[in-house]
């Protein structure tokens, strides 16, 4: 788009038009290969020697994969105010493929010590492996993420809000901490979307999301998406070329028709989560409730200086354990039981015996995931529909 427009207007309008045959829509283009008008051309594009005006796409693998490809990097770039992007196969390919191009053997990853189970599974397990030295610590306490600092430090990884214990952490401050240390600072935005937060116009070098929560926004694709300036996303091109994780075309024409759609949808799921918190904050089987948008949140004001809102994401603490908490997600009718979140429809999970479960159980309870912890993506449907869910399945618990 060649003008400043607000957000919901980029959410319509950017990266959309130019498509053949005068077509609203952008068509997926389901091809895995491009033909050249001669040898002279195909040899352009492969050198990227290319004229301006000339093809730059050549196979489904090699970034910019497609023009439905480059439709939604365009859409999904402008909303997060960066300058390139890559889209994925899903979060964690956005995750691999980001620490892969950026460390190499000796370095050092800093990392929030809450975070989703995938990412730490990554991290503790994989990019040792490689050489990588990694390093967990309470990112909400700016003096620990100076002391976890090494001279080897060259990244530092932030996920804020924190899944799934929705744990802020001054991400502005962090960034320029890393900066100074050497480090490049990569958030993952996924809980926020850049709807609420935008890492950024804070400082960040990168973000990372995954395209399968509320980008994508109904539960039915599988991507990650990471946005950066132009040098670091040319950096990680060919990695991520030869790693194989590029995402579906049909998921990029998802998450380009997801993202239309997205500042509506946050604005209901944000005021959803802030009625249902309320409700649980006050009913007598919940010992605690995590949510930013709360007054009791430890974060509550850091979030409202670095976040426009609080999107539909929160968790709880149930009176009675892991079993009073199967009982309550048991007895639900509207809420689904299940992993993921950002969908339409509500979502439950125990993450201590689901997303989290490979985490050793002694880190689990000293961050805050004990075993009465449930989490919760609130929907978009009527909230007093989810509110009465609710408090028949805590009748049960």
């Amino acid at each position: 788009m060649k003008n400043e427009t607000g957000f919901g207007t980029a959410c319509v309008h950017a990266g959309e038009g130019h498509n053949p045959f005068g077509a609203h829509a952008t068509p997926i283009y389901q091809t895995s290969t491009y033909v050249f008008e001669d040898t002279e051309q195909a040899a352009a594009v492969f050198t990227r020697g290319r004229k301006a005006g000339e093809p730059q796409y050549r196979y489904i693998r090699s970034p910019p994969n497609s023009p439905t490809h480059a439709a939604f990097i365009e859409k999904i770039r402008t909303l997060e105010e960066g300058g390139a992007g890559l889209a994925l196969s899903s979060g964690m390919a956005a995750e691999t493929a980001m620490v892969l191009s950026q460390l190499k053997k000796g370095d050092h990853l800093l990392s929030t010590d809450t975070v989703y189970g995938g990412t730490y599974g990554l991290f503790s397990s994989v990019l040792p492996r490689f050489g990588i030295d990694v390093s967990f610590v309470d990112t909400t306490d700016i003096e620990k993420v100076k002391a976890g600092l090494q001279e080897n430090t060259r990244m530092v990884f932030l996920e804020s809000p924190a899944n799934p214990t929705l744990a802020i952490c001054e991400i502005r401050e962090i960034c320029r901490i890393a900066r100074e240390a050497g480090a490049i600072s990569v958030v993952d935005n996924t809980f926020a979307t850049p709807f609420f937060q935008r890492p950024l116009a804070l400082g960040a070098d990168a973000v990372v999301e995954s395209c399968t929560k509320y980008i994508g926004g109904h539960g039915d694709l599988l991507g990650g998406v990471v946005v950066s300036s132009e040098e670091l996303i040319a950096g990680m091109t060919r990695p991520t070329l030869l790693a194989g994780g590029t995402m579906g075309t049909h998921e990029a024409w998802l998450c380009l028709r997801g993202l239309k759609t997205l500042h509506i949808r946050m604005e209901r799921h944000a005021r959803n989560a802030m009625h249902v918190a309320q409700f649980l904050e006050d009913h007598t089987k919940v010992v605690r409730v995590n949510y930013p948008g709360l007054a009791s949140h430890p974060q509550h004001e850091l979030a409202k200086r670095q976040m426009s809102g609080f999107s539909g994401m929160l968790s709880f603490e149930i009176k009675g354990g892991i079993e009073a908490g199967r009982k309550l997600m048991n007895g639900l009718e509207i809420c689904s039981l299940a992993v993921s979140l950002g969908t339409v429809d509500t979502l439950i999970e125990h993450p201590a015996s689901m997303t989290h479960a490979a985490m050793p159980r002694e880190m689990r309870v000293q961050l805050g995931i004990t075993d009465g912890l449930v989490r919760i993506s609130v929907g978009i449907e009527d909230v007093e529909d989810i509110v009465a869910d609710l408090a028949r399945g805590l009748e049960k618990a």
